[in-house]
């Protein structure tokens, strides 16, 4: 019952699985005439409720009929639809309510620059040198490695696995296909991919439908990327965006909250480095 009661606090009580009822009278519809014209023993009985109520927990949690991972791979069918690219600099724009917005930009040459300053504000932009522009687990990636990494989930998994410290679990596998999807050039493929892998992890959970500070609405998922850290995506499945990204305590206070304001290839370039 310990099981039973994590479901009902997580998502509250469930609603019927319409399907549950259907399988079950298709099973006893296969047994033997007599078989079905003897009592239900208490086991048998009790094994029906557990698959009835097994049925229904795998379907949870959702949302207007959609669960989370149908959420997921429905992002997963936009993503793998979207441009290969669409101009000469990669741009990530984000804004942190504590620090200001800071930008990205990476040409097809590799070469980067970033951004900082407040909203609306002119930015201080400076070349980035002595490292490659992206980064998963702590490891430099360059724009060639991302734009050729598999469209296939199986493999991209592996080099993913490969990449990640040895003995990660699925929070940090989460953490960096999480990353995937909005803070690095991937290719429409490796991004529908990342999002079908993110489906099948159990240490992600949907949390149902949520609007980020910006009063955007999307779909929050939650997953953990280190002990005492819950991380919470809110994304947009019609655009396969993800909106913000915010780190939570073990209290639920946020402690770190990442707004995306955009996204994607352009060929406006970066302002001229600033000069001190």
């Amino acid at each position: 019952m310990d099981d039973l009661q994590r479901i009902r606090d997580l998502y509250g009580d469930p609603q019927p699985d319409p399907t549950a009822k259907v399988r079950v009278r298709q099973r006893l519809a296969a047994e033997p005439r007599r078989v079905i014209r003897r009592r239900l023993s208490w086991t048998a009985a009790v094994t029906c409720l557990a698959a009835a109520v097994l049925a229904v927990a795998f379907t949870l949690p959702s949302r207007d009929g959609l669960s989370g991972r149908s959420i997921l791979l429905a992002a997963a069918s936009t993503a793998a639809s979207g441009p290969t690219s669409g101009g000469a600099y990669w741009h990530v724009r984000k804004l942190r309510p504590e620090t200001g917005v800071t930008e990205l930009w990476v040409d097809g040459d590799g070469r980067a620059w970033r951004g900082q300053g407040a909203l609306g504000e002119p930015l201080t932009v400076t070349r980035v040198t002595g490292r490659a522009p992206f980064s998963m687990a702590g490891r430099d990636l360059t724009l060639e490695q991302i734009l050729r990494l598999p469209s296939d989930s199986g493999a991209l998994r592996a080099w993913v696995a490969g990449s990640l410290p040895a003995n990660s679990g699925d929070g940090v596998m989460a953490d960096a296909l999480s990353g995937l999807l909005w803070s690095k050039p991937s290719p429409p493929g490796v991004r529908a991919a990342a999002y079908r892998l993110l489906a099948d992890l159990p240490d992600v959970r949907y949390l149902g439908g949520r609007t980020d500070q910006r009063g955007r609405p999307g779909e929050a998922f939650a997953f953990t990327p280190g002990p005492g850290v819950r991380r919470i995506l809110i994304i947009d499945p019609a655009s396969s965006q993800v909106l913000s990204c915010a780190d939570t305590g073990p209290d639920g206070t946020t402690e770190r909250l990442e707004l995306v304001l955009d996204a994607g290839w352009t060929d406006t370039a970066p302002p001229a480095p600033t000069h001190r």
